[in-house]
């Protein structure tokens, strides 16, 4: 798969210098980031973007790796036929017209695969929306926006998305709201020949991913798939669409897919450790919140911090109703934390801090109180409350240091409003603390969290 994001070269067929049309992007976007040679083709041009511009690809003086399809789809085979003239390794089809519109779209997909194994080129999507590497910066896609120039951050969430629209999507939003960094994002549409299985053993694999998220329609080759998620002690994140009989239909006329029995799908992707979500901000959250979380060393219980009775009491609820225990905590924990309480307030889990805070200030309070909980044995991970009008988000370094050393998860609950509220959330989250808008997602993330970490026994695992 790797000529694929790291190519040596790469062609654009269907390149064009009008700023309106998907051309134009792809071979922009490539500029953006790529550091390779690039061969825009279109006979119409002589140059595109200040690079010479080719009739077609046999004029192209050089080999190449990589071809990028965006011309109408009864021209796929000619180009494949004169791309292996080149040793082209991979080609891209960002094109429409395929599988999903029809028999006779069938019939040349399964044309242009059969022209394609006789030449040992991999063939990706048809209609798709390409790859993006938060990495290197190769964006491979006709996505219109310029945003992810200055927004995308390299990290270490990966992506694989059957939609293309999705996915671009998917992008925006999260380099919009911030919070998670992206290591690859890929968009693979019809997968007439590289799929999901194949992608998710090269993420697996792959030192710049720790985390996958997966939006299927469909599963090619389950049972290795799989194999792959019971051996990886990444984290895999799944939303399975085509769950009922109408969604099933759509998902045919959309990516040709069929989208198997949903019951059977479900229960063997828990039975080999896979997270699976239901919604797209579901998966999202999960993603945001597992990038920042490095593991969950015991299994205890929870700890909450807040600032409120009644959010103590509704997020003990929220524990209870995903059967996660509240920490019993140990004498010197509270014995601590009476220390900056009132004399007349008994500490107990939920920590109710507020009192406290009004006689002995939030930093102080906050810091002597989380200390003690984060190193009491009993404790496995931290829910903590916060106002975002109220503090500075720096109190929250010494925490964002122990969770990782102590491998004890921790998520914030925040409240507020307007700009200190966004302000504060992208602070608290630069630091490495998930935060979490809806106190239920938050749990049922910490939830998911420790089955992964505790669930699993990685010593002896290895990819086959």
């Amino acid at each position: 798969m790797d000529f694929f994001f790291n190519p040596k070269g790469i062609a654009v067929i269907g390149a064009t210098d009008n700023p309106l049309k998907g051309g134009y992007h792809i071979v922009n976007n490539i500029l953006g980031g790529y550091t390779g040679k690039v061969y825009p083709v279109n006979p119409k041009y002589d140059s595109i973007l200040g690079l010479p511009c080719y009739p077609d690809i046999a004029s192209i003086p050089d080999d190449f790796d990589l071809a990028i399809y965006f011309i109408p789809a009864t021209f796929l085979p000619e180009t494949i036929e004169r791309c292996a003239t080149k040793k082209v390794k991979g080609i891209i089809i960002e094109s429409a017209g395929f599988a999903e519109v029809g028999e006779e779209g069938a019939e040349l997909q399964a044309e242009c695969l059969g022209l394609a194994t006789k030449h040992q080129i991999r063939l990706w999507g048809p209609n798709c929306m390409g790859l993006l590497d938060g990495h290197t910066k190769n964006v491979f896609s006709f996505m219109y926006s310029d945003e992810w120039k200055t927004l995308m951050t390299p990290g270490k969430a990966s992506f694989v998305v059957q939609s293309g629209m999705l996915s671009a999507g998917f992008l925006m939003m999260i380099l919009d709201r911030g919070g998670m960094n992206i290591s690859k994002m890929c968009s693979v549409g019809n997968k007439c020949d590289v799929n999901e299985t194949e992608l998710l053993e090269y993420l697996a694999r792959d030192p710049h991913t720790d985390v996958i998220g997966l939006y299927l329609e469909s599963l090619v080759d389950p049972r290795r798939f799989m194999e792959i998620s019971r051996a990886t002690e990444k984290p895999i994140i799944v939303l399975k669409s085509g769950r009922s009989p109408s969604g099933a239909k759509a998902a045919m006329s959309h990516t040709a897919s069929l989208a198997g029995n949903d019951a059977i799908t479900n229960n063997a992707l828990k039975q080999a450790g896979v997270i699976t979500v239901h919604d797209f901000t579901e998966m999202t959250d999960f993603m945001r919140g597992f990038s920042m979380t490095k593991g969950c060393r015991n299994s205890g219980g929870t700890a909450i911090v807040s600032f409120s009775g009644g959010g103590g009491i509704v997020t003990a609820d929220f524990l209870h109703d995903a059967d996660l225990p509240l920490a019993p905590l140990s004498a010197e924990t509270l014995s601590a934390i009476k220390e900056v309480f009132p004399p007349w307030m008994e500490p107990a889990n939920p920590v109710d801090v507020w009192p406290a805070v009004e006689r002995n200030g939030i930093e102080t309070v906050y810091n002597s109180v989380v200390d003690a909980i984060m190193n009491d044995d009993k404790v496995d991970s931290l829910i903590i409350h916060l106002f975002s009008g109220s503090m500075d988000t720096g109190m929250l370094e010494p925490l964002a240091g122990m969770k990782d050393r102590l491998e004890k998860p921790v998520i914030a609950w925040l409240i507020g409003t307007g700009d200190n509220f966004r302000i504060a959330r992208k602070e608290i989250e630069e630091l490495g603390i998930p935060v979490f808008e809806e106190m239920g997602r938050g749990v049922s993330f910490l939830a998911a969290a420790k089955k992964h970490y505790l669930g699993k026994s990685w010593s002896d695992r290895n990819i086959p």
